[in-house]
């Protein structure tokens, strides 16, 4: 049996980041595939999915990463056929839901040998509110199909804003593990442990709890009221079965190609600006490599909130991309003083 483990987070959550980490402390030796499907990063990411089909890459520990595009059953098989993985990672487009995956996965399991060994989403702590609000339909599906839930940044929050993000999570799912520790401190086989056992402590506790009550049910009778509540919170969300949105209605990507040089306080504050939904859109993410006057380059990625510029390698041309949703093609082009376009459907 190849185990697949599929890892969901919205854009520039830190699912890379965990997989690598995983990769490098706790898979290495085993043949690996990771199957990345992304959406609107086209000309970014390496181009990867310039060519339709897979494209493989070789990751650096010697794991295997490629990219789909078509049809997700076929590329399963190819890649069982071709690789004889130990374990398959997905991760998802960042904007996919966690259950359609799932479901995908699923449908072609039995087939391939397959089984689905782990729904992971990771969640940026600091942006759980944000994202519930704009992104509600989406992101909530990343939270309630999870087993567990790890939490990233949460070295940057307060103790109080740590305690929300969680209740939050707890308020859409119930029973996931989730993890608040930061990830320096905890080593990769402690975080595969908690993806493999995804069943919350506390949800064990319950159940440990339940079979005592059924045992002798007199003693424990106020302890099942709250065991009730939990019950109910279970279980709602099974039944919306209306077919929501698809990201690319919802999720649209701009980007340019430019020979313009930029200076680093100049995409600081075009990053800055972008914040101003009522005049660009909802910005989800923004990423890009540009040169400077100097010739070195400067390598920039952006989730709400939160910029990272730095200097990198030099690329064939300048590259931005912004990924989000009713996003504004012209007042984008003035700001970032390039030619670019929207594209809607990535896939």
């Amino acid at each position: 049996m190849t185990k697949i483990d599929i890892i969901s987070g919205f854009l520039g959550a830190g699912k890379t980041t965990l997989i690598k980490k995983l990769i490098a402390e706790v898979f290495a030796g085993q043949q690996i595939v990771l199957i990345e499907n992304e959406f609107g990063e086209i000309g970014i990411d390496g181009g990867f999915l310039r060519d339709a089909g897979i494209n493989i890459t070789e990751m650096n520990s010697g794991c295997i990463c490629c990219s789909l595009v078509g049809d997700f059953g076929d590329a399963l098989h190819q890649v069982v056929e071709q690789f004889h993985p130990d374990r398959i990672i997905i991760e998802p487009s960042g904007v996919g839901k966690l259950s359609e995956v799932r479901q995908a996965v699923e449908n072609v399991a039995e087939d391939c040998s397959l089984e689905v060994n782990s729904l992971v989403t990771v969640a940026d702590a600091m942006k759980i509110g944000m994202y519930m609000k704009n992104f509600g339909e989406f992101y909530n599906n990343q939270i309630e199909s999870a087993g567990t839930i790890v939490l990233s940044r949460t070295q940057k929050v307060s103790q109080d804003k740590l305690d929300k993000a969680v209740e939050m999570i707890r308020s859409k799912n119930a029973d996931a593990t989730v993890i608040t520790t930061p990830w320096d401190d905890l080593t990769g086989a402690q975080i595969l442990n908690a993806m493999e056992s995804s069943v919350s402590l506390a949800a064990q506790l319950r159940h440990e709890a339940e079979e005592e009550h059924e045992h002798h049910h007199h003693d424990h009778e106020h302890e099942h009221e709250h065991e009730h509540e939990h019950e109910h919170g279970n279980h709602h969300h099974h039944h919306h079965h209306h077919h929501g949105h698809d990201a690319d209605e919802i999720f649209v990507s701009w980007g340019a190609e430019t020979p313009r040089k930029y200076t680093d306080e100049e995409i600081g504050s075009m990053l800055d600006a972008l914040a101003d939904a009522e005049k660009y859109g909802i910005v989800l993410r923004a990423k890009g490599m540009v040169p400077r006057e100097d010739g070195s380059w400067i390598h920039f990625d952006m989730v709400p909130e939160e910029k990272e510029i730095r200097s990198g390698s030099a690329d064939v041309t300048g590259r931005l991309c912004v990924i989000g949703s009713k996003l504004k093609e012209h007042e984008l082009n003035e700001l970032f003083k390039a030619e670019g376009k929207l594209s809607e459907d990535d896939d």
